[in-house]
């Protein structure tokens, strides 16, 4: 079981520090919003993971040849919307009304939502997190059980920790936070454009 607790642990924090569409999200939220209403975002992989785990488990490594360019293009659009609403709260920023934020359960969705139309989860479910779940359930049920609490867990408290370091950030002045607001735009505009860029070139 220690084995899969490490795995679990090692992949979880690779993927969670790696740049990518759901951490600019998570970034883009936490400097405009703060730590305490953006926190909650941390619990998305746990929300959108479901579907990816079951439609990998069941189909592994044979899942239709458009459905990775087609999330691609979806979230192409869905990253280019959140970066126009993020190029609005920097143009309307101001540290006496800040911009409104989500709410909780809002933030978990829309959060959720990124992290489903990143091809990231389905790539490191179907190669690397289902074929290792599969073998470790075969071997125990609790090596199984073992290796998605250490993997879920530690996504969420790297998740935590990503949102926490960014809101700090917030406290360096309403210069700088304007300015990191404005670079959050940047950076999801461009992984948007990437995603797709690369989801419409395979689809044609």
């Amino acid at each position: 079981m220690a084995t899969y607790l490490v795995l679990g642990v090692t992949y979880a924090f690779a993927a969670a520090v790696q740049p990518g569409p759901f951490q600019a999200y998570l970034i883009s939220q936490a400097l405009s919003h703060g730590w305490r209403r953006t926190l909650p975002a941390a619990l998305a992989p746990v929300v959108s993971d479901g579907p990816v785990i079951v439609l990998v488990l069941l189909v592994l490594s044979r899942l239709p040849g458009w459905l990775m360019p087609a999330l691609q293009t979806a979230g192409g659009v869905l990253l280019l919307y959140l970066a126009w609403s993020a190029l609005r709260a920097w143009r309307t920023y101001s540290p006496a009304a800040p911009a409104p934020a989500p709410c909780g359960g809002q933030s978990v969705l829309r959060a959720a939502l990124v992290n489903m139309v990143n091809p990231g989860p389905w790539l490191g479910w179907s190669l690397v997190m289902g074929p290792l779940l599969l073998r470790s359930w075969q071997a125990a049920p609790r090596n199984g059980v073992a290796l998605l609490v250490a993997f879920y867990a530690t996504m969420i408290v790297s998740q935590a920790g990503i949102i926490t370091l960014f809101a700090a950030a917030r406290q360096a002045g309403p210069r700088v936070n304007r300015a990191l607001i404005g670079l959050s735009a940047v950076g999801l505009a461009c992984f948007g454009a990437y995603q797709l860029w690369a989801g419409l070139s395979r689809v044609w």
